[in-house]
């Protein structure tokens, strides 16, 4: 036999309250025409009949309706379906609530005009970051000594062009090759070589020979690219990335035509820190220092609760007002685990920085890049 889906109602009786169930009958004076008829059992809805309730004719008046009682959750109902739609519906209302709200706030600020009170700022995890001591001013001078004596001061006075070598792991898959394949047209002057078995202590003293200024190593498990090992020679340093949310080219909506040859423009977003510089000027030393901007080429480094996301796009201009961009590709995600001093030695390197997690993610509000 089925039931008509159940509704809760309240029935008061010498001051105690319960909840009861109530179904309506297969058939009944409403399916005959007669009008709605409420279940046995149960107390008419408030408005209807005469307010009591059946079974006593001097009993009390009928109770209001009540959806659900004020400690009801929605998880407590058992109906996987039933509590999915409720749940749906309860956003629902949530969001109307919000919308209406907005609205009534920004006809009070209309009528109030210029004596309207400043936006609230609402709170994120970027501005309620914790304060890190060794955040770069830029007018400090000892930061801009430490700049100017560093491993890529030849770079940025203009006296060496970046010249860069990638290459994988051992035994690649196809997915690996074709990311540095990409990834080789978005740097320019670089070049891909492929592993052969030999060890980065022997690569890296070729690479310093035939005047390569940085090495890349692309690093992969499961035939996924899952690292990035980047050199800067040839007296380092050296920083080691885990690398996610890798994208080619084909596997990108919307994407735009090839690349050119053109050499791109280089954004670097919110390094703020001294071991964010440090990473930020290594990702800079990568690409020549006279972008040729009639290519509208853009690589974006943005860093982000450390994450830092590296996209590839043009950009076209629509009117003298509005500009469009479109994603060219490749697209990933870097997370620094170390910083090395000099070039890569696993065994007896001195490192910089190291990523513990245990003591380092501690808090959520905290930064280092």
């Amino acid at each position: 036999m089925l039931l008509a889906p159940f509704q809760l109602g309240i029935l008061r009786d010498s001051g105690r309250e319960h909840s009861v169930a109530c179904a309506a009958p297969p058939g009944g004076a409403e399916a005959k025409g007669e009008g709605p008829v409420p279940p046995r059992g149960c107390s008419a809805m408030a408005g209807e009949g005469s307010g009591t309730v059946p079974g006593d004719g001097t009993g009390p008046p009928a109770p209001e309706r009540v959806l659900f009682p004020p400690t009801f959750s929605v998880s407590e109902i058992k109906n996987k379906q039933r509590r999915h739609f409720m749940f749906l519906r309860w956003k629902q209302q949530q969001r109307k609530e919000k919308l209406a709200l907005k609205k009534k706030r920004r006809k009070e600020r209309e009528a109030l005009g210029d004596k309207a009170p400043p936006k609230a700022i609402p709170k994120t995890i970027e501005n309620q970051r914790v304060f890190d001591e060794t955040t770069v001013d830029p007018n400090d001078e000892e930061v801009a000594f430490d700049e100017a004596t560093d491993e890529f001061a030849p770079y940025f006075n203009r006296q060496t062009v970046p010249k860069i070598l990638i290459t994988t792991s051992d035994r690649p898959r196809g997915r690996t090759v074709r990311f540095c394949e990409q990834l080789a047209t978005v740097i320019p002057n670089s070049h891909v070589y492929y592993r052969r078995g030999l060890a980065l202590k022997r690569i890296i003293p070729q690479c310093i020979a035939r005047d390569f200024t940085d090495l890349i190593v692309i690093n992969e498990d499961r035939k996924i690219p899952n690292g990035l090992v980047l050199s800067h020679l040839p007296e380092g340093p050296t920083a080691h990335f885990r690398m996610s949310s890798v994208r080619l080219r084909k596997e990108i909506k919307r994407k735009g035509k090839e690349p050119t040859e053109h050499v791109p423009e280089v954004i670097l977003n919110n390094f703020t820190t001294r071991l964010g510089h440090s990473i930020g000027r290594m990702f800079a030393a990568l690409f020549p220092h006279n972008p040729q901007f009639i290519g509208r080429q853009v690589a974006t480094f943005h860093n982000q609760r450390d994450y830092i996301f590296f996209r590839f796009h043009r950009y076209i201009f629509k009117s003298e007002k509005k500009v469009g961009i479109q994603e060219l590709g490749p697209r990933f995600t870097l997370k620094l685990r170390s910083l090395q001093k000099g070039t890569f030695d696993s065994k007896f390197g001195e490192y910089e920085w190291i990523h513990k997690r245990r003591e380092m993610d501690t808090s959520r509000r905290k930064f280092h890049l």
